[in-house]
């Protein structure tokens, strides 16, 4: 093999991510250029907008860039929400609506460990208030979250989406063609989200559907899948990227406020529409998190027999302890084709943030960049000796078109218990209310939760309540040994970068 067997875990990689940080930001992304590209080749389009989306996440902004804000006279910059500052342009007055920060001045700066693009220490947590409330005993503490694999993470809750929406149509169906009240299972992917009930209303061809939305579960009233911030606030990368853009770096994207200056701070176009492209096409097409199993089976780490019996006893203690309920090992995916942007209902923006339409701004949902979840991802790939490529960043096939994404997650909003609410619901839908979080390379993550105060995989199981407490109780219940092993199979959930001396990998 071309990589050593000397397998490079976590820590190493971190030094790497700051020294290779650009002195000045790169050059802004055209969108029309990656139209044109686009029209010339496919995977030429697609590298050229990985590798700019990469220097981007890497680069260093300056306040002649337009990072940071005018928090206040002679600040810029704020780890803390300063509702209070109310005055001519300050932090209170920002448009959107700011929630917290800003406090970085690149996304490798949180998104650091084990390597960059990954989660974030305890010390980088950040504050936010959503509600203005000035009030630091209401603030919403945040842990930073990694970003890789997260292409598979939207076509799946995309496929959900599409299949809830044809359930609630088909119940709307039934109901007038039967003339009665009719009751449908909402249940995507082996996933249950409640149900939703038709009431016919009208006869004939005048008939519409009435539907009663109330036991709808884990999900919003639009039957829209969101899986991107802590809450599941936003449904696709793109959204997620310029909110954090805007509150974590005080980045403002064209898209978001257009040529206005949102946050004072005298720069405008401060992101592109094709930086915007460029970073969700970075993202997405990360090198997906993996496991010490499937490489010691690729002879790219050295387990003995009694560590890997102990993993293999550990996975079955997850499900003993119905852990996997609702952290779902794997979930099917129909087409493995990830575009930006996405033409799908509840991703799919006609309009833009700013007001501006989306076609008009070069983005073409009919015409999107995209690349294969299963073969194009760039990083974590090994050339074999035969002369063969193992696809280690990518996800598995499944049959001609689709791809298996193990994430360990039903994608469902649960009541996590009091234990583990936020001081205030911010969303409206619980201040305990949380998305399963994926436990795909939470072995590398730690600390863990969503506000990073579990500093032991340990103590994120018992952290857990509500909709989880009988899985905590099973663990509990278990003899010390059998703890162990189903914390060692977490463990196992790792993130690694095979060749991280190369830049921009």
């Amino acid at each position: 093999m071309t990589y050593s067997n000397a397998l490079r875990l976590g820590a190493v990689c971190l030094a790497f991510s700051y020294q290779s940080a650009w002195a000045e930001a790169p050059p802004q992304v055209n969108q029309v250029e990656l139209n044109r590209l686009l029209a010339e080749d496919r995977l030429t389009a697609f590298e050229h907008a990985f590798e700019a989306g990469d220097e981007i996440t890497e680069a260093t902004y300056t306040l002649k860039d337009g990072a940071g804000a005018a928090v206040a006279a002679g600040q810029s910059f704020t780890r803390l929400p300063r509702a209070d500052l109310t005055g001519t342009g300050e932090w209170a007055m920002h448009f959107p609506t700011r929630e917290g920060g800003p406090q970085a001045q690149s996304c490798i700066a949180c998104h650091a460990a084990p390597l960059a693009n990954g989660a974030g220490p305890m010390a980088v947590n950040v504050a936010v208030d959503p509600l203005h409330t000035g009030d630091p005993s209401q603030f919403l503490e945040r842990n930073t979250l990694h970003l890789f694999g997260l292409g598979a993470v939207q076509r799946v809750a995309e496929e959900m989406t599409m299949d809830l929406h044809a359930i609630a149509l088909l119940a709307a169906d039934q109901a007038c063609a039967d003339q009665a009240p009719v009751t449908l299972d909402l249940t995507t992917k082996g996933v249950g989200f409640g149900n939703i009930s038709a009431q016919p209303e009208g006869g004939g061809d005048a008939c519409t559907a009435k539907l009663d939305r109330s036991q709808i579960k884990g999900v919003d009233p639009d039957l829209v899948v969101r899986m991107f911030g802590w809450k599941g606030n936003h449904s696709t990368l793109r959204a997620f990227a310029r909110n954090a853009a805007h509150n974590e770096m005080g980045l403002q994207a064209v898209e978001l406020v257009g040529q206005k200056d949102g946050d004072y701070d005298g720069v405008t176009e401060e992101l592109s529409i094709g930086d915007l492209t460029a970073v969700t096409i970075y993202m997405a097409a990360l090198e997906r998190p993996t496991s010490l199993l499937e490489l010691a089976d690729l002879g790219l780490h050295d387990l003995t027999k009694d560590e890997r019996a102990r993993i293999e006893r550990g996975q079955e203690r997850l499900a003993q302890a119905q852990c996997t309920a609702c952290h779902v090992p794997s979930l099917p995916i129909e087409s493995a084709r990830f575009s930006e942007p996405s033409a799908v209902p509840g991703f799919a923006e006609d309009s833009l943030p700013d007001g501006s339409d989306a076609m008009a701004q070069g983005l073409y949902a009919q015409m999107p960049l995209w690349f294969d979840l299963t073969s194009d991802q760039p990083n974590n790939r090994i050339d074999q000796a035969d002369g063969t490529v193992v696809q280690l960043g990518s996800f598995p096939k499944r049959g001609a078109t689709g791809a298996t994404l193990t994430w360990y997650s039903d994608f469902r909003r649960h009541d996590m218990g009091p234990g583990l609410a936020d001081p205030v619901d911010a969303f409206g839908f619980g201040a305990s209310v949380w998305p399963t979080r994926s436990l795909a390379g939470v072995g590398s993550t730690g600390p863990w939760l969503h506000n990073g105060h579990a500093t032991t995989l340990r103590d994120a199981i018992t952290a857990h309540g509500g909709d989880a407490m009988v899985s905590k109780q099973a663990f509990l219940a278990m003899e010390s040994p059998e703890q162990e092993e189903l914390i060692a199979f977490l463990e196992n959930l790792v993130i690694v970068n095979l060749d991280p001396e190369e830049e921009g990998h």
